[in-house]
């Protein structure tokens, strides 16, 4: 029996460009191992609702009656999702051979890894991580948030996504999560998949933009920087005002 993995992407196909990046990293997804050996179970979480009912192929595609949050569109994912292991990933992903078996063999030697990074040749190489290494232990700056591996049991620790986390900041905050909670993650350096760079922000107007960066900066402040509460809600008041302002 194969190995059964739940992947969900968050999507924005608002053109064809942006729907056409999501495509692409499903196929290399499903190239990307023996499925006789891991079979994929691969669930899009989209925000365009326009697109409703359209489905990507090979996957099931689902559009969420609520607002665009990438905590909030990933918990709802994990809940509709329920095999051992999950991967969180955006959908500007391209998946290389073997990078999931990799994964799994690195769990399968060190039981406590329920929490594991792949190696992005563009931004782990700028960093100066070698390739094919043994497992390096270690958090936000070896872990990257565009492709996350987990064992499921892991939301029993850490329980869900902190859903205040708009877009920016996700990762940092499950960074410190883990840390928090003395659960391991590793850089699994012979597995790799490749990121290509914050393609649907990139499409995003200003406003938007600002939303889903800046916002979840004040909270990050208020909540690992144990800043007063009372000045988190005037920065986001200020932020409000300037928004009406400048907009």
């Amino acid at each position: 029996m194969p190995v059964k993995i739940d992947v969900i992407i968050l999507s924005y196909g608002k053109s064809e460009e942006l729907r056409a990046v999501t495509k692409q990293g499903i196929e290399s997804l499903l190239a990307s191992e023996d499925q006789r050996e891991i079979e994929f179970n691969i669930l899009v979480v989209e925000s365009n609702k326009h697109l409703s009912p359209y489905q990507y192929p090979n996957t099931a595609t689902i559009y969420p009656n609520t607002s665009f949050g990438y905590n909030k569109y990933m918990n709802i994912g994990i809940n509709a999702t329920h095999n051992n292991y999950v991967c969180l990933s955006n959908n500007d992903l391209i998946y290389h051979k073997n990078w999931a078996s990799e994964i799994l063999k690195a769990m399968d030697n060190d039981p406590a890894l329920l929490s594991a990074t792949p190696y992005c040749p563009v931004f782990h190489k700028n960093k100066g991580f070698p390739e094919n290494a043994p497992p390096l232990q270690g958090y936000f700056g070896v872990l990257i948030g565009w492709c996350i591996f987990v064992k499921r049991e892991i939301f029993d620790i850490i329980g869900p996504l902190d859903e205040n986390f708009l877009f920016w900041y996700a990762d940092y905050d499950y960074s410190n999560t883990l840390e928090k909670y003395g659960v391991k993650n590793c850089l699994i350096s012979s597995s790799f998949v490749t990121h290509l760079g914050s393609e649907s922000l990139n499409t995003m107007s200003k406003q938007d933009h600002q939303k889903l960066t800046q916002v979840p900066r004040f909270y990050f402040s208020y909540k690992w920087h144990h800043k007063s509460y009372l000045k988190y809600c005037m920065e986001i008041l200020l932020y409000k005002i300037k928004s009406l302002i400048y907009g």
